[in-house]
């Protein structure tokens, strides 16, 4: 089977891994995830979309440790049977700070300011079968 997105707006899955689809204002440079059409800063509507980073700093970070609500979560939402995952932001150089899924839930393992990349994760499936993915931040 395929892997699939799980928000073709958020992100492109690519042969080299995912890669997420910001915004970058043309009048005062500011860049937002995901993309919008008009810059929250500046109010200009002169924008385009931009592939964001690929390798950040992790600036602040916490362990999601019971499930979400679902929907929008994907997951295990049974107590029982969750995972613990890390959430944090990652900060993009030049770019912004961006919140992510960790793939380390270990909090011994993290530290602010350690290197992170992007990598895919899948998180489920669909109906037929295809892995859906999502992003996740992990260390270098």
């Amino acid at each position: 089977m395929a892997e699939l997105s799980i928000n073709e707006n958020v992100m492109d899955l690519t042969p080299d891994g995912p890669r997420l689809k910001g915004m970058r204002c043309k009048n005062c440079d500011n860049h937002v995830f995901p993309f919008q059409k008009g810059c929250p800063k500046c109010t200009s509507d002169d924008v385009e979309e931009v592939q964001l980073g690929t390798k950040g700093t992790l600036w602040a970070w916490t362990i999601q440790g019971f499930p979400p609500k679902a929907p929008p979560y994907l997951g295990e939402t049974d107590p029982a049977k969750f995972k613990p995952y890390g959430v944090g932001y990652v900060e993009l150089p030049g770019q912004l700070k961006i919140e992510s899924r960790l793939t380390v839930s270990d909090p011994t393992a993290l530290k602010s300011g350690m290197e992170m990349e992007i990598v895919g994760e899948t998180i489920g499936q669909d109906e037929d079968g295809n892995d859906l993915v999502t992003f996740a931040f992990a260390p270098v």
